[in-house]
């Protein structure tokens, strides 16, 4: 098994709306391939100085399911999308 877990802070002037848009469409990729064991998409509720915006908690069934997840056309999509109103990323995958 394998964790997937990503942290977007957006840019400031980033709108509540477009927000929530990045929301609803990490949330659309929960299910894009089969092996996808797990998947939660939030955002911050204590809004502390070191908090991110939006993160995202996914299990895997193994490394292969996670490569086919990240080369996904629609994965790609809402990645690039993303780079577009962050202000900064973090991301960890591990095997547990």
């Amino acid at each position: 098994m394998l964790t997937h877990i990503v942290l977007w802070k957006y840019r400031a002037d980033v709108s509540e709306e477009t927000r929530e848009d990045h929301r609803a469409r990490l949330r659309s990729l929960r299910n894009i391939v089969p092996g996808i064991e797990g998947f939660s998409v939030g955002f911050d509720i204590l809004h502390s100085p070191r908090s991110y915006d939006t993160g995202l908690v996914a299990s895997f069934r193994d490394r292969a399911v996670l490569d086919a997840y990240t080369a996904h056309p629609d994965h790609v999509s809402v990645v690039e999308f993303g780079q577009t109103i962050i202000e900064t990323m973090a991301k960890v995958d591990f095997e547990d």
